[in-house]
């Protein structure tokens, strides 16, 4: 069996299988560990505002690492800022659409997002798709790379499932304004809504998600490679979805939301503030 037909089975991407250890020290795994703990709880702070905060045992620590580990983790201070990078002309950019919008029903919206995962030596990325009325997670996908081409394969395997959104929400990074990845939302005939610069509760739902999955899991455990990580995170992800109960769902489960289509309560809505 090829290796293609292999991580086709598996639900990998090929980026995934060919995974090799990355080349950074113990010291500063453990410091980009503990960045990523403060940022998750703090995703408004900066790299000063992270240098100054991190726990003793990494002071003094210089500010120009702390910035080129977090640009290698994918992660930036949400704030309000001007825009000063050159956009890619070829690269459109959507409005927000769910500003005042009431989420009441399964496949209203779902979005995604990308996450940095530390393991014992080295790191990889989690993306994953969520539909924002169930909390449920419909598909996700690791890599070693921040490339377009994984969390497309995301994207694809949650509309196996024959289900379709009316709005799909990300924010302004470039693997979600890529050509590839907006035009399979379009030609699939979904709206494309995009996060406003600098607002941090605008895809709230996937970040609760990495919030819980970091706290409850991903922190309580030392996993030494990708394999080991892939099956921790399809593990947890099957609990997630089948057997952990959302105060904000009236203590049903994800899938008895999406799946058996449970109401969760008569007057039951999300309202998306402005």
């Amino acid at each position: 069996m090829s290796i293609e037909k292999q991580c086709d089975l598996l639900g990998l991407s090929r980026s995934s299988y060919y995974y090799q250890p990355c080349g950074e020290s113990s010291e500063n795994l453990a410091l980009m560990r503990a960045i990523d703990k403060l940022y998750i709880k703090y995703p408004f702070y900066g790299a000063r505002r992270l240098s100054v905060n991190l726990p003793i045992e990494f002071q003094p620590v210089n500010i120009k690492k702390v910035r080129r580990l977090m640009k290698m983790m994918g992660i930036v201070a949400i704030y309000p800022k001007p825009n000063l990078s050159i956009p890619d002309l070829q690269h459109k950019i959507y409005p927000y659409l769910l500003r005042g919008i009431k989420i009441e029903r399964v496949n209203q919206v779902w979005s995604t997002d990308i996450t940095y995962v530390p393991m014992e030596q080295g790191f990889l990325y989690l993306c994953a798709v969520v539909d924002w009325h169930s909390r449920y997670i419909l598909s996700w996908e690791i890599s070693n790379t921040l490339t377009t081409d994984f969390c497309l394969k995301a994207v694809n395997d949650a509309f196996k499932s024959g289900q379709k959104p009316e709005i799909f929400n990300t924010d302004q990074g470039s693997q979600f304004t890529a050509n590839d990845f907006t035009k399979t939302l379009i030609d699939q005939e979904i709206l494309v809504s995009m996060d406003g610069k600098g607002r941090a509760l605008d895809n709230v739902f996937i970040e609760r998600f990495w919030r819980t999955i970091k706290y409850e899991h991903i922190y309580l455990k030392e996993y030494k490679d990708g394999k080991s990580l892939f099956e921790g995170l399809l593990e947890y992800i099957q609990f997630y979805n089948f057997e952990r109960k959302h105060q904000s769902l009236l203590y049903l489960t994800p899938n008895q939301v999406f799946n058996q289509r449970l109401p969760i309560s008569k007057n039951s809505t999300i309202i998306v503030k402005t």
